[in-house]
């Protein structure tokens, strides 16, 4: 393709980050009387006081605005980085059992105190970010005490792979679930990949060879128990011996784990374990892009083994799309991943980006209709996914302009 409209998509997804995403969240969603942040923000801007707080939301602020200030280096960045990190630290984090709560009040008391694993994922992800950026030490150890946390606790020892989740003591607890519209299994997709991708960030900056070795071992898990070589698709819920539970699909978890699959193994430096990934992401892309796509560009939101069940599009498999069938091209030089990825770009640009109030709506349904009572800002809707992507695709869209075809390490 000419690298002249490639520069401009590069330049559109830039201008979107910095002059729509990343400066909502310090003025639409920082709690300037309480601390930290609202917990719920309507597409209309509308503050609910009242409505719990998660860990989750925060440790997605600290990650993207490191992430922004890594890549930035906007001070405006760091010093909303740096509200995230206290607001982790001061009001979720467990200095009796370790780790993080789950959720606390409106007005900052505990209230879940359960250790969820995929939680405690994204908190060795942002403080890792937040050391990459800070220099600082200290969110560094807080990682790696972490990482050691969940090493001791949720390493499950007699079938491989991580627990879901346990009591704020560590304790096995009966009700595991992530969120209400997930199965009650010991083990799932969600969290396998998302522990992979704080490991991922971790060796970046702490090559311990315990860690290079349990990560190696995670990868091995999400190739040959959670991804199923015959349909291509990550399975979702196991029980604890990995039989599957569901036969549901998700297309953007798909796309996104073909893309921090080959991120972990480049970081993880195992060329034997890239060379057996490379077909692997190239089968993930295919069948996202044969089976997960509408007309539109977008990406369904789920499905199963009858095909598409969900026909609305939320905004982070987009995000993720966009991502990943880059990831491809730059792997594989076929310019249908190229052309899937700005397709999904435009549709973006068509219908999730809020051009009124800023961020983007949490998704549409086919007709591109907002979906109804979906918030902005929740305890799940976050500036992770978007602001990620337009990071990794600014970065990436220039390096294929340029000819830069070979692929980079972000």
């Amino acid at each position: 393709m000419d690298p002249i409209p490639i520069r401009n998509y590069a330049q559109r997804i830039e201008t979107e980050l910095t002059q729509n995403i990343l400066p909502f969240w310090p003025i639409q969603v920082v709690d300037q009387e309480r601390g930290g942040f609202y917990g719920s923000l309507t597409n209309d801007l509308a503050i609910d006081r009242t409505v719990p707080r998660g860990a989750l939301l925060s440790a997605r602020i600290l990650w993207t605005y490191s992430a922004a200030h890594l890549q930035y280096k906007n001070p405006a960045y760091l010093e909303m980085a740096h509200r995230a990190y206290v607001d982790l630290e001061e009001n979720f984090r467990d200095r009796e059992h370790g780790g993080y709560f789950w959720s606390i009040s409106a007005e900052g008391a505990p209230l879940k105190t359960r250790k969820q694993v995929y939680g405690q994922a994204f908190a060795i992800y942002a403080l890792t970010e937040y050391h990459r950026t800070s220099g600082l030490r200290k969110p560094l150890e807080q990682a790696i005490e972490l990482y050691q946390l969940l090493e001791k606790h949720a390493l499950e020892p007699k079938f491989g792979g991580y627990l879901e989740a346990f009591s704020r003591e560590w304790n096995p607890i009966e009700d595991v679930r992530l969120s209400e519209i997930d199965l009650n299994e010991p083990k799932s997709q969600n969290t396998h990949l998302h522990v992979m991708e704080a490991y991922t960030n971790l060796l970046r900056v702490w090559p311990d060879p315990g860690l290079k070795r349990n990560q190696a071992a995670l990868i091995d898990v999400m190739l040959t128990r959670i991804l199923c070589a015959k349909t291509h698709h990550l399975q979702l819920f196991f029980a604890n011996d990995w039989t599957p539970r569901s036969n549901a699909v998700s297309y953007g978890h798909d796309i996104e784990a073909s893309w921090l699959l080959i991120q972990a193994a480049t970081v993880l430096g195992d060329p034997a374990l890239l060379q057996r990934l490379n077909p692997i992401a190239l089968d993930i892309a295919n069948t996202t892009l044969a089976q997960g796509i509408d007309t539109d560009g977008a990406v369904f939101n789920a499905g199963d083994d009858t095909g598409v069940t969900d026909t609305a599009k939320e905004w982070w498999p987009q995000a993720e799309a966009v991502v990943g069938f880059l990831d491809a091209y730059q792997l594989f030089h076929d310019e249908r991943f190229l052309r899937a990825a700005l397709h999904c770009w435009d549709f973006i640009e068509t219908r999730l980006i809020d051009r009124t109030d800023g961020e983007w709506f949490r998704g549409v349904d086919r007709a591109g209709n907002v979906l109804p009572e979906q918030l902005k800002v929740s305890f799940w809707k976050c500036p992770y996914h978007n602001g990620r992507a337009c990071m990794e695709a600014a970065r990436r869209l220039r390096a294929i302009a340029t000819a830069n075809v070979p692929h980079p390490v972000s």
